[in-house]
């Protein structure tokens, strides 16, 4: 994923908390604030240490980045979103963890329409 796309600075992530609607799954929470000053999103990625030791997190948060990078296009801009993963993501296959992320993308209304 992009350096541009990376939403990392602690005071964003407050914000987002504070002011963002939260949407969730077994398997993940995310959090949607809009923003105004940019064309695109920015995501950021949150594993608790109830998920597992630092390999065990860090492998979910590449998961979740790879599956943002293949659906970058799909995502609606001027959005700052964060990812909670939950226990129930632990044991999912990446095909899995994409529709479980999907689906709670479209329930959030964080995908674009698609035209057809």
């Amino acid at each position: 994923m992009y350096k541009r796309l990376r939403l990392r600075n602690r005071a964003d992530f407050s914000r987002v908390y504070r002011y963002g609607k939260s949407f969730a799954n077994h398997q993940f929470v995310v959090y949607g604030c809009r923003r105004k000053d940019t064309e695109q999103f920015r995501v950021g990625v949150s594993c608790s240490k109830k998920i597992g030791n630092a390999v065990v997190r860090n492998r979910m948060r590449r998961m979740i980045k790879e599956i943002i990078r293949h659906h970058e296009n799909e995502i609606v801009t001027q959005m700052d979103l964060i990812f909670i993963v939950r226990k129930g993501a632990l044991d999912m296959t990446y095909q899995e963890m994409e529709k479980s992320l999907l689906h709670v993308m479209r329930k959030a209304a964080l995908l674009k329409p698609n035209k057809r």
